[in-house]
């Protein structure tokens, strides 16, 4: 099927929205730093939830870095995100926490932990397409 004139400017339209939804993230995750960091300085005292924090914002930042370079957005990224929140939750929460919840919790980090490992493998048994042709220009240009 081929696009028509309104499919095209629905594209763009969405497209503009895309860009200025992404801006948007990239504007709030640099304020949240700064803001984890102003924070830190002005409690005198990091905590390991701090770390973490700027961990997760460190990784939306790479998420949307990676995302802008290729146009597109590996799996695993919001999956280490998961990971991280997860850990932070933990780590903030422990106190407050049965020792289910914490068995939960502790399984799910593992849980998503290996859906990691399964992506990856896929990944590297099972390469798409482009990256095949990717990697044998790549390889072609070095000879």
């Amino acid at each position: 099927m081929t696009p028509n004139k309104f499919s095209k400017a629905m594209q763009k339209s969405l497209g503009s929205v895309e860009q200025f939804v992404l801006i948007i993230i990239g504007l709030a995750s640099i304020f949240a730093v700064f803001q984890a960091i102003s924070h830190i300085w002005m409690a005198r005292t990091i905590t390991v939830g701090d770390i973490l924090l700027l961990f997760l914002y460190l990784e939306v930042m790479s998420m949307l870095k990676h995302y802008l370079n290729t146009g597109s957005l590996p799996v695993r990224y919001p999956l280490y995100l998961a990971i991280i929140a997860l850990a932070r939750f933990l780590v903030l929460d422990i106190k407050e926490l049965n020792a289910e919840f914490v068995f939960a919790l502790s399984g799910a980090i593992l849980l998503i932990s290996l859906a990691v490992l399964v992506v990856r493998f896929g990944h590297v048994k099972f390469p798409y397409l482009e990256d095949q042709e990717a990697t044998k220009n790549h390889d072609a240009s070095k000879n």
